[in-house]
C-alpha cells in the first residue's frame, strides 16, 4: 500500500536527453498541462492521427483554424546531425511535419549543428557534412517537399543566435531547473538555441506555429511558450502550438528508441537486409506462453512491438493492418509467422521505397532552399 502511494506521488520524468518510456499518457497530459488530441478538429487527418500515434498537443485548435481558413502559419522541425542515420521515431515526426506542410504550413527545417556540438560533441563541420550528405535528403525522401521547405544551419543564422540570447534573459535559473531538472552548461546552451529556432519564423511577422515533436521534447515546448508570452508585448509572438507523438519503443520494449543507442533500434537506412530481418525476428510480441495457448486464447497485439511498428510505420493499408490485428486476436497466426508475413515484409517494402526516394533526393540536393542570414 505504502509503495503504491509513493509511486502515485512520483511525477513522470520527461527528459529530451533521456530514454525512459511512458506507460500512462493520460496521466502525462494531466501533469504537463497538455490537451488530449482531438482528431475531429483536424482537417484531412493523417494516418498517424487516425491510428493514435499522436496523443496530445498544445493549442492545436489554433492551427486547425488556420488550416481551415487558409491563414498563414508555420511548422518547424529540426535535424540533429549527431549520427549518420535516423531512427523510426524521427520518421514519425517527419510524417507529422508533412501533414502540416500539405495543409498549407510554411515549413522550416533547422540543422542543429550548434546544439549537436554542445550536447553531443560533434564538430560543426562534421555536423554540416552529415546533414548535406544524409539528413536533408533523408527528410525529403520521407516526404517533405524541398520546394516548400526552408532549411538553415544554426551556426549560420545569427538572427537565431541573437534571439536565443534575448530568450535567455526571460527565464530564471529556478524556472529552468523546474522544466529541465538540472542546469548544465550544454543543456542551457542547447535549450536557448532551440527557443531561438522555435520563435525565429515569427520575427518578420508574428503568426501561429506548430512544432511536431516526440513527447521527450515537451520541455522545449513548455519553455518556448513561456518565453513567447513574456516577449509578446515587444515582439507580438504567438505561443507556439505543438503536437506530441508517442515514443517509438525499442525492439524489446524496454526503452524509447534513440539514435544514440547501439542496440534495440531500427535505423534508417538499414543497409543489410539480412541484419534487418535478424533484428526484427527478435522484436517483443504479445504472444502467449505456448502455441497451444495462443491458438486457444489468441495473441495480445496491444503488447506487441511488431504490431506497433507495423501500425505506426510499415503498413499503410488499413485493411491489411486490420487483418494482421484480427489474425493475432484469433490465434490464426503464431508470432513467428506474423513477423514474417507482416513485420518483415512491411519493413522491406518501407526501406525499398526509402532507398529509391533517397537516391532521387540526393541528386537534387543542390536545389534545396537555404535561408540566407
Amino acid at each position: 500500500m505504502r509503495e503504491n502511494m509513493t509511486k502515485e506521488k512520483q511525477r513522470i520524468n520527461i527528459d529530451p536527453w533521456g530514454k525512459a518510456l511512458v506507460e500512462d499518457y493520460s496521466r502525462l497530459i494531466k501533469e504537463f498541462g497538455m490537451q488530449t488530441f482531438d482528431i475531429e478538429e483536424m482537417p484531412n487527418p493523417s494516418m498517424q492521427m487516425k491510428r493514435g500515434l499522436i496523443f496530445g498537443g498544445q493549442d492545436l485548435n489554433i492551427i486547425a483554424e488556420a488550416m481551415k481558413k487558409k491563414k498563414r502559419f508555420y511548422c518547424l522541425t529540426g535535424i540533429m546531425p549527431s549520427s549518420t542515420k535516423i531512427h523510426l521515431g524521427t520518421e514519425a515526426v517527419i510524417q507529422n511535419v508533412k501533414y502540416f506542410q500539405d495543409n498549407g504550413a510554411e515549413t522550416y527545417v533547422l540543422i542543429a549543428d550548434v546544439e549537436s556540438q554542445a550536447a553531443r560533441g560533434v564538430p560543426i563541420d562534421e555536423g554540416r557534412k552529415r546533414a548535406m550528405e544524409f539528413h536533408i535528403p533523408a527528410y525529403i525522401a520521407l516526404g517533405l517537399d524541398p520546394k516548400k521547405t526552408k532549411f538553415y544551419f544554426q551556426s549560420e543564422n545569427k538572427t537565431v543566435s541573437n534571439l536565443a540570447a534575448i530568450c535567455s534573459q526571460k527565464i530564471t535559473e529556478n524556472e529552468f531547473r523546474a522544466i529541465y531538472g538540472s542546469v548544465h552548461p550544454a543543456k542551457v546552451m542547447s535549450a536557448f538555441t532551440q527557443m531561438g529556432d522555435i520563435l525565429f519564423p515569427q520575427l518578420k511577422e508574428p503568426m501561429p506555429g506548430v512544432i511536431p515533436v516526440g513527447i521527450d521534447q515537451a520541455p522545449h515546448i513548455r519553455m518556448s511558450r513561456d518565453i513567447a508570452r513574456r516577449l509578446k508585448k515587444e515582439y507580438g509572438f504567438f505561443a507556439p502550438s505543438a503536437s506530441y507523438n508517442k515514443y517509438t519503443s525499442s525492439l524489446d520494449g524496454s526503452f524509447k528508441m534513440s539514435k544514440n543507442e547501439s542496440v534495440g533500434k531500427i535505423e534508417i537506412p538499414e543497409d543489410n537486409e539480412k541484419e534487418l530481418e535478424k533484428k526484427l525476428k527478435k522484436a517483443l510480441t504479445g504472444g502467449r506462453a505456448t502455441a497451444e495457448e495462443q491458438k486457444k486464447k489468441g495473441g495480445q497485439p496491444e503488447k506487441c512491438i511488431a504490431f506497433e511498428y507495423c501500425k505506426n510505420h510499415f503498413i499503410k493499408d488499413d485493411k491489411k493492418l486490420g487483418k494482421m490485428y484480427q489474425e493475432c486476436l484469433g490465434g490464426t497466426n503464431l508470432c513467428g509467422e506474423c513477423k514474417q508475413k507482416y513485420l518483415i515484409a512491411g519493413a522491406k517494402e518501407f526501406f525499398k521505397e526509402f532507398d529509391k526516394n533517397f537516391k532521387k533526393a540526393k541528386k537534387s540536393i543542390g536545389k534545396v532552399k537555404f535561408i540566407e542570414n
